[in-house]
């Protein structure tokens, strides 16, 4: 019974963690960044302009941020690209260690080294994630 909850529960998060690297290189793209962009800076400016009374809205004129758009672009490119790779890559290491564990006939130091594997695996993934949302936040901020 133990076994079987075991199995279901690696089978769940190597489902999980092949679907996610689909979704990751979404997040830094240049139609995202500056749709939540503009959005935020117009409800700034709102807000401004409703505290102070002003119906001029001037502050919308200065929403562009200090990036010029090619460079932003390149480096929205570079990071959807060195996102694919890591994911690809973590997604294969994924599934070797999956084969380690398979392959493993019970054996402890095998075992093991095939649970390391996968975690660090998983690590990865989390970590190319943390680093895409700092990323796209560094440059919509910049």
């Amino acid at each position: 019974m133990l076994s079987k909850i075991k199995k279901i529960s690696i089978l769940a998060v190597m489902t999980l963690t092949m679907i996610s690297p689909t979704f990751v290189p979404a997040l830094a793209t240049s139609a995202f960044a500056a749709s939540s962009s503009n959005s935020i800076t117009n409800s700034l400016c709102q807000g401004v302009n409703n505290a102070t009374g002003s119906t001029s809205g001037s502050c919308g004129a200065s929403s562009s941020n200090g990036l010029s758009p090619s460079i932003q672009s390149l480096a929205t490119k570079v990071v959807n690209i060195f996102t694919i790779i890591v994911g690809i890559i973590a997604v294969i290491m994924i599934i070797y260690s999956g084969f380690r564990y398979i392959t493993s006939g019970g054996a402890g130091e095998k075992v093991s080294g095939a649970k390391n594997t996968l975690v660090y695996a998983i690590v990865g993934l989390v970590i190319v994630v943390v680093a895409q949302i700092i990323v796209h936040y560094v440059i919509s901020a910049a």
